[in-house]
């Protein structure tokens, strides 16, 4: 499970984003999460809730976008919305797939409380 690694950076950058700005409490934490990027949410938010324990994000509440996953064909000039790699253009079959978006992962947004 690659998600409780994942997860455990991400608790970091919350904490240290959450000392810079001296704050009392994490709110909020809002991931981005691509369909392409290899992530199982279920997973990830499991994960998320064992290691936030104890730390200054302890009662955030946690959101996970997800991001489609967008191509360019090379062949034909469409986007398309694609949910695997390894898909052909669904307007002219190529497999010259540029992909646009879906293989993110990043922490979008850190709602903090300063008291």
């Amino acid at each position: 499970m690659h998600e409780l690694s994942i997860a455990e950076n991400i608790i970091e950058i919350v904490v240290e984003a959450a000392a810079k700005e001296n704050a009392s409490a994490v709110s909020r934490i809002i991931l981005d999460i691509g369909r392409l990027s290899g992530i199982e949410k279920d997973a990830l938010q499991f994960a998320m809730n064992v290691v936030i324990k104890g730390t200054i994000a302890e009662h955030a509440e946690i959101i996970l976008n997800d991001i489609v996953g967008r191509a360019h064909c090379a062949g034909c000039g469409q986007d398309s919305v694609i949910n695997d790699f390894f898909e052909l253009c669904p307007h002219c079959n190529s497999h010259e797939l540029e992909i646009l978006s879906g293989k993110e992962m990043k922490v979008s947004k850190i709602d903090v409380v300063i008291t």
